[in-house]
């Protein structure tokens, strides 16, 4: 067997385990649903053409996501599967010459893939007793009284059935803007896209706000029990969609029932001219075998069903005008290059902005103002421009050069060698200012509710703040005044920042924009050094002994508190009350001495219980596996820290095993 394989196997495996859970557990995807599938199909192909390679952990052979813990689980009555995805025409034809094959003359149902979030709804007597997310096809989440907000969701049937269906929340396009404009309003975050957004919406533990939120369903497969009264079964899956329907339904639009590749293909193009007409997005298109008991006869696969494929929209990608390139300085002082566009509906929003990432970004794509660019939002979240069609010029476009100095503040900027990022020199900068304030306040830092980036615009222009410390001597009548803000406004705002004094050393370390040191780093650092104080007085030859901290991390913790106004900054926040040491709690000796380190996902804890655990029994928790770690606690689709202990001979166990040691 070729090392090189076998090592690509493993790549792959461990980066769709992490997209998976970014995407179906948090919803918060880093790639696009095109990259996910691309790297899914290559690792499918390459254990089909080496089967020696089997794991059952493997990402092909898991159905989805798993059920969070804030709802309670339920098993689902029939088993909701995903879906084998293909991504061409011919695909889509080989599998129907497939069906073809195995069955006689087939008929094909052909309907939108709604870009939601799919679930089931259980009926007894013909009243809406149960509604739970997919979760990982067996297990899922309970979110009846959220799904109870769902108008379309008839919460009492013509018919007293028993029965259970399943159906794709999702969120119209024009409730989603609404949204947005209103959080714009507010100075709040803006909702990603509306896929998102349905499923944080139903996620939600107050059905209220579910309620604000207008979700939709369409119902698109029936899952078992009663059709009809008198007892009779239905012949093919159009059947069940037209009586679902009937008994008060809403089930999709723009669905047939065809014979033959060629007609299944006509309606694929036509679902996707109709595509950015529709009031709600969607990512593909579904065919089916439509004949139940067709279905029957072609079978099931390990996780999907023969007899379905889902065809898959490729990015969507739209060619406008490059306006004109600025500046964005970020929190670190990077500058980074921003395109100006002409205005372009993009996978669910409207964009007149993309990031070009560097200068070096922009060179290697020949990218110049005023050119035809195409653009496309990376993982369906960020906009970038992917190309530029270079054979549309006039002579009118020009190149773009990075500044000199810093559009914020004037200072002088630079690039340090080997690197892409060019940043400004003042630590003082207005720009890091902002985008510092809004750091220290997000929710891994200081987790500070209502302190968006326009509500710190505001205290900014005012000049009520001029840097965080000065958060913690607003006052509520000082703020009420503003223009946005009221008394209720201002008091919650007011209280939510007094609130956070009490969030902890490791946080407020994350908060102070350390470069290089994210909330793992943090963390590290809060357990080794207890106190802020003690952190601000560490040296390089012990910041080089934290586990997987290295010169580089170890100079930029020594580079920020080397600053003046780093240590003038610390200083206020302990004026201000800020707890800067860390809470010590009563510690066991049981795991004294000994380095556990976490890896997959736990039956019944997350992993910061879990770490949580181990740390009161006295023992420390590491990122990564080494000769000096005593066990490895192992959950479900445990990567390439299980492979690493099991080369090094390192002890692993279970939740339960880890349990029962604390005992």
């Amino acid at each position: 067997m070729d090392s090189k394989i076998t090592e690509r196997v493993k790549e792959l495996r461990e980066a769709l385990t992490y997209h998976s859970e970014k995407y179906y557990v948090y919803d918060s995807p880093e790639i696009s649903d095109y990259e996910y599938d691309m790297m899914f199909a290559e690792l499918k192909g390459l254990e089909e053409k080496y089967p020696e390679l089997y794991d059952p952990a493997s990402p092909t052979l898991r159905v989805g996501g798993k059920a969070l813990d804030k709802f309670e689980k339920v098993t689902h009555n029939a088993r909701m599967d995903s879906l084998a995805d293909v991504f061409s025409f011919e695909e889509v034809e080989e599998f129907c010459t497939r069906m073809g094959k195995e069955l006689t003359s087939p008929i094909f149902s052909v309907e939108p893939k709604i870009d939601g979030l799919s679930v089931a709804l259980t009926y007894e007597n013909g009243v809406f007793v149960r509604g739970a997310t997919r979760g990982d096809g067996v297990v899922g989440e309970d979110v009846t009284d959220n799904l109870r907000t769902v108008f379309s969701i008839p919460l009492k049937l013509s018919e007293p059935l028993d029965l259970t269906v399943r159906g794709e929340v999702y969120m119209p396009r024009a409730v989603f803007e609404k949204i947005n404009d209103r959080r714009r309003e507010e100075g709040k975050a803006l909702m990603a896209n509306p896929r998102n957004a349905a499923a944080g919406s139903l996620r939600q533990l107050d059905s209220k706000v579910t309620a604000e939120r207008r979700l939709d369903i369409f119902v698109f497969n029936f899952q078992g029990g009663r059709l009809y009264s008198d007892g009779r079964e239905a012949v093919s899956h159009t059947e069940t969609l037209d009586r679902l329907s009937e008994l008060g339904f809403k089930t999709l639009e723009m669905r047939t029932a065809v014979k033959g590749a060629s007609a299944v293909l006509e309606h694929i193009e036509a679902i996707g001219r109709a595509r950015e007409n529709l009031p709600y997005d969607i990512d593909g298109v579904v065919i089916k075998v439509d004949g139940l008991e067709d279905r029957r006869t072609v079978g099931e696969g390990t996780s999907t069903p023969k007899w379905a494929v889902a065809y898959k929209f490729p990015p969507e990608e739209k060619e406008t005008l490059l306006e004109d390139i600025t500046i964005a300085v970020g929190r670190t002082g990077v500058l980074t290059p921003n395109a100006v566009l002409s205005p372009v509906r993009l996978a669910g929003t409207t964009v007149s902005r993309a990031t070009l990432h560097n200068l070096d970004f922009i060179r290697q794509r020949d990218i110049m103002i005023g050119d035809r660019v195409t653009v496309r939002k990376a993982g369906d979240i960020i906009p970038e421009v992917v190309r530029a069609n270079t054979s549309a010029r006039d002579g009118s476009e020009r190149y773009f050069e990075m500044p000199t100095h810093c559009p914020s503040c004037g200072e002088p900027v630079f690039r340090d060698e080997g690197e892409a990022a060019v940043r400004c020199t003042n630590n003082s900068c207005p720009a890091q200012l902002s985008r510092s304030i809004e750091h220290f306040a997000s929710k891994g830092a200081m987790n500070i509710d209502g302190l968006g980036p326009q509500i710190v615009e505001l205290l900014l222009e005012n000049r009520l703040i001029s840097d965080v410390a000065d958060l913690y001597l607003l006052r509520a009548e000082d703020i009420e005044v503003l223009e946005r803000m009221g008394e209720k406004s201002a008091r919650k705002l007011v209280d939510a920042i007094e609130g956070s004094k009490n969030a902890g050393l490791e946080r407020l370390i994350y908060a102070l924009g350390i470069r290089n040191i994210g909330e793992v780093a943090a963390t590290a650092l809060a357990m080794r050094y207890g106190s802020l104080d003690a952190l601000m007085s560490a040296t390089k030859e012990e910041l080089c002994e934290i586990e997987d901290f290295g010169e580089i991390t170890a100079d930029c913790v020594l580079d920020f508190f080397s600053h003046k106004q780093s240590l003038e900054l610390c200083e206020k926040l302990k004026a201000c009350g800020l707890h800067t040491e860390a809470v010590s709690e009563p510690v066991g000796d049981k795991f004294a001495g000994l380095t556990f380190v976490l890896t997959g996902t736990l039956p019944t804890m997350t992993r910061d219980e879990a770490a949580d655990l181990i740390k009161k029994a006295g023992g420390k928790v590491s990122g990564s596996v080494s000769k000096k770690t005593s066990y490895v606690v192992a959950g479900e689709a445990a990567g390439s820290k299980l492979t690493k202990a099991q080369s090094l001979g390192v002890k692993i166990i279970s939740e339960d095993e880890l349990i029962e040691m604390t005992k």
